[in-house]
């Protein structure tokens, strides 16, 4: 039985976006820069039929096509069962010096980069597209993504807009596609947010004008794209315990505010300033602090005017010292950073990026859901007797 390991597997390089158009660019451009190199799709749009659409093209045209059924009725969970065969049937075929794997709209690049690599093939490089134009419209969008017809399953209930900020803050590399047909034109207060929003990444602009399949003169994203990718630090990167967070900025009109303090949030203070918190900023996230939730790292993330808050497992300090043994080395690096005498690495850090941020008077409403100098100065024991705001939201 053949499989990877076996043969020559082509280095994988995933695409990914909700900027169809610029994705397709992005796509385009790879197919002409690497002769050669195969692209793998497959269209969710067809599951309501009961199956998702496989096809394999280069640069001339489709190559083949077929169907995956869906698996219980998920049409990611199909994509997820019949990736790695199909690379692996790429591989098996020989001379096909890269595998472009291009996402459908709202699949997200972590969860197939995990699956390609556990399937034994390289993943040399995440991309996602983006239309810099549409970038800040996409973070405003609380729309379900079931109401656009982008939902990857009957039970997905995520939204375009953290669908979005996830699928761009995972990526190494931006291939910004400007000026596509019936997009508005982008200024320098987009290219800003979207280098607040990502600073760590490849940021490489892809042109239009080129003729179908001519190479161009600098094959920028296809360097970008081989330039490696790994798997494992790019998912601790957005962990919410060890997550890269930007930093503090402010240019052409975009800021970024990062926030972080050593005492815990007062949790009826902190509730009651949730929507006002959400809608400061068009994306906003971190970790954060809870008096009377001394154990728990709670994970804050917002976009499109919607707060998702969940429980990210313990504070490290929380656990007893047999079990940081089993803690991997970049979350207890992360923890270093952030450690106090008294409290461990129980903290606030909070970062909000927008356009035309407020930043005295946000700063001044996180500050009011503190505890104060005497709420403080009660100690554990009061904490813990505190309203429990939050048990709701966290579904508790």
């Amino acid at each position: 039985m053949s499989g990877p390991g076996r043969f020559p597997e082509p280095p994988v390089v995933i695409v990914g976006g909700l900027h169809a158009d610029a994705r397709g660019a992005a796509v385009a451009r790879l197919l002409a820069d690497v002769p050669g190199s195969v692209v793998l799709h497959h269209d969710l749009a067809t599951a309501a039929a009961g199956t998702v659409v496989r096809t394999v093209r280069d640069a001339t045209g489709i190559l083949a096509a077929g169907e995956a059924p869906l698996v219980n009725d998920c049409a990611c969970c199909a994509l997820r069962e019949d990736l790695v065969p199909e690379l692996v049937r790429l591989a098996e075929a020989g001379g096909t010096p890269l595998a472009v794997v291009e996402l459908w709209d709202s699949v997200e690049p972590k969860a197939m980069a995990e699956v390609v690599t556990a399937g034994g093939f390289t993943v040399a490089g995440v991309i996602t597209a983006v239309d810099p134009a549409l970038v800040l419209p996409y973070l405003g969008n609380g729309d379900d993504l079931a109401e656009g017809g982008l939902a990857a399953a009957a039970t997905d209930r995520r939204t375009v807009a953290d669908t979005f900020a996830r699928q761009l803050e995972y990526a190494s590399v931006l291939a910004l596609a400007e000026s596509l047909p019936g997009s508005p034109e982008a200024d320098e207060e987009d290219r800003e947010l979207l280098a607040q929003l990502h600073p760590t990444a490849r940021r490489v602009p892809i042109g239009h004008g080129d003729p179908a399949g001519a190479p161009s003169a600098a094959p920028e994203l296809a360097r970008a794209a081989l330039a490696g990718f790994d798997v494992e630090a790019a998912a601790a990167a957005q962990h919410p315990a060890c997550a890269l967070l930007p930093a503090e900025a402010d240019a052409h009109g975009v800021a970024t505010l990062v926030w972080h303090r050593r005492r815990p949030f007062h949790p009826e203070r902190l509730y009651a300033a949730l929507e006002d918190l959400t809608c400061a900023a068009a994306r906003s996230r971190g970790r954060f602090w809870l008096a009377g939730k001394g154990d728990t790292l709670l994970h804050w993330d917002a976009a499109g005017g919607a707060l998702c808050v969940e429980s990210a497992g313990p504070w490290l300090a929380s656990l007893p010292d047999a079990a940081w043994e089993l803690v991997p080395p970049v979350r207890r690096a992360a923890a270093a950073l952030d450690w106090h005498p008294e409290h461990g690495d129980r903290c606030q850090h909070l970062v909000f990026t927008s356009p035309g941020l407020d930043r005295d008077g946000l700063e001044r409403l996180l500050e009011s859901c503190l505890l104060t100098d005497a709420e403080y100065a009660a100690g554990q024991a009061a904490w813990d007797r505190l309203p429990l705001a939050f048990d709701p939201l966290l579904e508790v």
